[in-house]
């Protein structure tokens, strides 16, 4: 452990760090415009409701749960991200959710407004998204579970064991009273082409110039 804490690059995990409030706040956007979120939130948000619980709660004890999978298969995926996203995120969502709705007000009806706002939090996130995963800190343990299976399950593409893992979050959000809509699928199947975008334009150069290349 100390060997580990030794090797690792502070200022990539700052950057890490950022980026996952960046991704907090783009889904909390998400959540305001009422559009649906991304699958895996979307369902934690829902079964959470249903259960009385607080939703950073319940995605944590989710969480807990899939880092053990993790853990015990996919441990070359793990890292100081994998524990700052598991851990922190869905508190993150709910911070700036609160923000908005409680603290400023905003309550979104039109249309137009929603999917405006829908295209503003799809921009935040990727942005988020690209911070965080560029650093290579740590894969979130939602997100390690495609990679699990792609790698016991090889002759089946990365894509499809994403796509299983994502439609079922989605059913089950459905079944659980959830919002599953646009934004659900802008963010299933949208979000990759952004991340690219941002990943080439800033994190990319903001990594080498902290790293002095």
């Amino acid at each position: 452990m100390g060997e580990y804490l030794r090797n690792i690059n502070w200022k990539h995990v700052l950057i890490m760090c950022i980026g996952n409030v960046f991704a907090g706040m783009g889904i909390g956007i998400f959540k305001l415009a009422g559009l649906g979120t991304d699958p895996f939130s979307g369902m934690n948000m829902a079964v959470a409701d249903m259960l009385g619980m607080a939703y950073g709660n319940f995605q944590l004890i989710v969480n807990i749960v899939l880092l053990i999978i993790e853990i015990a298969f996919g441990r070359k995926f793990l890292g100081i991200g994998t524990v700052v996203n598991a851990v922190c995120l869905a508190y993150i969502i709910t911070f700036f959710y609160n923000i908005f709705h409680g603290v400023m007000g905003l309550e979104l009806v039109a249309l137009p407004v929603r999917l405006v706002a829908l295209c503003i939090g799809v921009v935040i996130c990727c942005l988020g998204l690209s911070m965080y995963q560029m650093p290579d800190e740590g894969v979130a343990p939602y997100d390690s579970l495609s990679l699990i299976m792609t790698e016991k399950w090889p002759r089946i593409p990365y894509f499809w064991h994403r796509m299983s893992n994502d439609v079922l979050c989605a059913l089950i959000c459905y079944l659980t009273g959830g919002v599953v809509g646009i934004g659900t699928l802008v963010t299933a199947f949208g979000l990759g082409p952004v991340i690219h975008f941002f990943n080439r334009v800033f994190t990319g150069k903001l990594l080498a110039w902290v790293d002095g290349e």
